[in-house]
């Protein structure tokens, strides 16, 4: 079946195949072709989001198991669509006692049948980060017990992990059986700078798998491959597929196993790096779309103004380079140590004849990491945009290395370009150590740290997003929809994912904050002497991002909005790591932010400014929503709808972004006479994807081309026209038009402010206060 379009549904034991069977009818009556599924195999029990996998070759028992799988699927086919699931190839969960690879691993050392499928330095004891105090305390305080259980003799920790024991072990007194074991227990905290196992980002719990290895690829994907083979399942979406040491091989690999599946990758993109074709896949899993899209409804010259501000009430960067430099600097010394450890001895070992040290390689290491433009290379067979990202390195490397060091970085860059001097195969293993840290190094900088530190305007702080470049001329959003047509035309679309910061209308709200930029501060600084942050004890810079938050997400009513943004902020504090973290929370500080929260929203007058100047906002906000829902759903590419979205989207980060739907309230509103915005929004996604459906090749395969416009409204019209075997479709959205909404009053701007303003269709010129007299976006076909 080819996939048009799909809706993610994120399953675990509280929503399973049994409960998304029901919805089904309700996924068709709306257009949809795909469910697109989070992962479906074993994972850690009791999972929320299945990422965790501990069996890849069976499917989880907690949704419904196989025979469940099986009933969802034949209720998605009589009702005609298909389904795709989301996989995770780089990574395993290893933490508790559910693994029984891990544990085969820990009980028989190197030896295991499975030693090889995780990436483990073996010439070391295997390193084991979970206690949560030092061994000696741990065995002090009792927190280790060893016991036989069905698997044999192991040792427990906290009565929740398990660690098998040698299957030839005496047993005996605790601290001997420790001695004698392939592995060794040690301090959650010293997993930073002493693990010897490639682990997903840095959680120690999920451990990286060697996918490259041939029988790791057979045994972690013979589940899907019989799905497929089946006829279960139409296509995947490969998570996080920079993890893996040879990401284009691997998708290489899986193209020759399902020639013809839907294949999607979870890839972050910089702004300028392509994808080549020579991946085989049919594009990303959507999140470089949500960057263009919702960049192209931000007005640039916001941008400075509140940059500004940014600088002057909080002491950061007013740009996010600065801040995203000082977080890698900050991340690769904190959280990679082991990791750089061993990138560094590997480069030493390649360079045991250039008379280069361990210390120059490190410091050569450090740098090109602290500027490196992307996630990660993917060496000399890769397509020809490697040299460009090197080149970028270089120019931004070179002027930070130590004194009499620039060989170095050079000798480095050359090496990951797979030339220069030393031992073939000690190159090939260094730059896999250097790819596979500098996409968790990129991560967890930007996503992880950054975007929690730098509150120029949080719409504008998402995954694969980069604040740096605050907006988008029409221009050039309408030239990468050109590309996609012409070189990704199934590539997913996505404005909201299970891994979002703020909801897709949240962005869309406070994307007119960029239209507004000096009112929007005014009202900060009125709320601020209304609520001193400083008085609360609270940094200014996190009170200024609390406010978009609580602007941005404002609900109507309130019930639940408290504890919410309260989840929100403990985690956007921590994640930050400047007053807290995750490794070492600050109660004080948390508490006293926790606090400033509940007296905003205790105080009357503060409250009801706070309400005003929202529901000003509000018209604007769903005027960018609807523009937003209306280009996912026509621009060349696949449609995703994730869970719920078709509904106003004011979640926040997870979990907050993965709370139940309402699926009676949707199934209710779909085909009624509703004009709230939720069923606005949702008449408009449903017209759109049936439309899809029933023209198929139209937006699969038609082209898409600028219509321009004239008259002095003309910078705020993006209309566009799609053709194909004699079909075509116009269409045409109002975009940056938030001062003419507020000053109206309504939910599109009025008549007089358009003026003479014409749409050029191929089919006739038409005037945009015609087009655009009842909803902000308008289309023909």
């Amino acid at each position: 079946m080819t996939v048009l379009s799909t809706y993610r549904l994120q399953f675990h034991r509280d929503f399973t195949f049994a409960d998304a069977e029901r919805i089904v009818p309700y996924l068709a009556a709306l257009g949809i072709s795909h469910v697109y599924a989070a992962p479906i195999t074993v994972a850690q029990p009791g999972s929320t989001h299945g990422y965790d996998v501990v069996d890849p070759t069976r499917v989880n028992p907690e949704l419904g198991g196989e025979d469940g799988l099986r009933r969802f699927v034949a209720a998605l086919r009589r009702h005609g669509l298909g389904l795709v699931v989301d996989i995770v190839p780089n990574h395993m969960g290893v933490a508790g006692h559910a693994n029984a690879w891990w544990q085969d691993v820990l009980a028989n050392g190197p030896d295991s049948a499975y030693a090889r499928f995780f990436d483990i330095d073996w010439r070391e004891k295997l390193l084991l980060p979970f206690l949560g105090e030092p061994l000696p305390d741990a065995l002090a305080n009792g927190a280790l017990e060893l016991k036989r259980d069905e698997g044999g003799l192991a040792v427990w920790a906290y009565d929740t992990h398990r660690f098998a024991v040698r299957p030839d072990d005496p047993g005996g007194p605790l601290e001997d059986v420790l001695a004698r074991q392939h592995w060794r227990l040690a301090w959650w905290r010293s997993g930073n700078d002493r693990l010897n196992w490639r682990r997903f980002f840095t959680i120690t719990e999920l451990a990286g798998l060697r996918a490259e290895d041939p029988d790791v690829f057979e045994a972690t994907h013979a589940l899907y491959f019989r799905l497929h083979a089946e006829g279960l399942i139409d296509g995947l979406r490969i998570d996080h597929v920079d993890g893996l040491t040879d990401p284009i091989g691997y998708c290489r690999r899986l193209r020759e196993r399902l020639p013809d599946a839907y294949i999607v990758i979870e890839k972050i993109l910089a702004p300028d790096e392509p994808l080549d074709d020579a991946w085989r896949v049919d594009g990303t899993s959507g999140y470089d779309f949500m960057a263009e899209v919702a960049a192209l409804l931000h007005e640039p010259a916001g941008a400075e103004p509140l940059g500004r501000h940014l600088a002057a009430i909080s002491g950061r960067p007013a740009d996010f380079p600065e801040e995203e430099f000082e977080a890698r600097r900050d991340m690769l010394s904190w959280e990679f140590e082991g990791q750089l450890l061993s990138c560094v001895v590997a480069f030493a070992e390649l360079a045991v004849e250039e008379e280069l040290t361990a210390g120059m390689l490190r410091r050569a290491i450090e740098r090109l990491l602290w500027v490196f433009p992307v996630y990660r290379t993917y060496g000399p067979d890769a397509p020809a945009g490697d040299e460009a990202i090197r080149e970028v390195a270089r120019a931004r490397a070179l002027p930070l290395a130590a004194p009499g060091e620039r060989g170095v970085i050079e000798r480095m860059l050359e090496w990951l370009a797979g030339r220069g001097p030393g031992d073939p195969a000690l190159r090939a293993e260094a730059v896999r150590r250097f790819q596979q840290l500098s996409a968790p190094i990129a991560a967890k900088a930007v996503e992880d740290t950054a975007f929690y530190r730098y509150g120029h305007l949080l719409s504008r702080n998402d995954v694969g997003f980069d604040p740096g470049r605050f907006a988008m001329a029409a221009d050039e959003f309408h030239r990468r929809m050109e590309r996609r047509a012409a070189d990704w035309p199934r590539a997913m679309l996505a404005t909201a994912t299970h891994d979002h910061k703020r909801g897709e209308d949240v962005r869309a709200r406070l994307a007119v904050l960029s239209e507004i930029s000096e009112e929007w501060i005014a009202a900060t600084r009125r709320w601020d002497a209304l609520m001193p942050a400083a008085e609360a004890g609270v940094e200014p810079g996190d009170a200024y991002m609390l406010w978009q938050t609580l602007v941005g997400a404002w609900p109507a009513p309130l019930d639940g909005f408290e504890e919410r943004v309260a989840a929100w902020q403990e985690k956007a504090l921590r994640e930050a790591k400047l007053r807290s973290s995750w490794a070492e929370p600050d109660g004080g500080y948390e508490g006293a932010a926790r606090a400033y929260l509940s007296r905003i929203l205790s105080n009357e007058p503060l409250v009801s400014d706070l309400s005003g100047f929202v529901a000003r906002l509000r018209p604007a906000g769903e005027a960018n929503g609807l523009v937003q829902a209306f280009l996912r759903c026509t621009a060349p590419g696949v449609p995703d709808l994730y869970q719920g979205c078709e509904f106003e989207d004011l979640s926040l980060v997870d979990p907050d972004n993965r709370r139940p739907v309402d699926y009676e309230a949707r199934q209710r509103a779909l085909g009624g006479e509703e004009r709230s915005f939720d069923a606005r929004k949702q008449r408009l996604i449903a017209d759109l994807l049936q439309l899809r459906r029933a023209q198929p090749n139209l937006f699969v395969e038609g082209g898409w081309e600028q219509v321009p416009a004239d008259g002095p409204r003309a910078g705020h019209v993006l209309a566009f026209v799609r053709r194909r075997d004699g079909m075509s479709f116009e269409g045409a959205a109002a975009i940056r038009c938030a001062r003419a909404i507020i000053a109206c009053g309504g939910s599109v701007p009025a008549a007089e402010w358009w003026g003479e303003t014409r749409i050029l269709f191929p089919s006739g010129a038409r005037r945009a206060a015609e087009v655009f007299a009842n909803a902000p976006v308008c289309w023909r076909s």
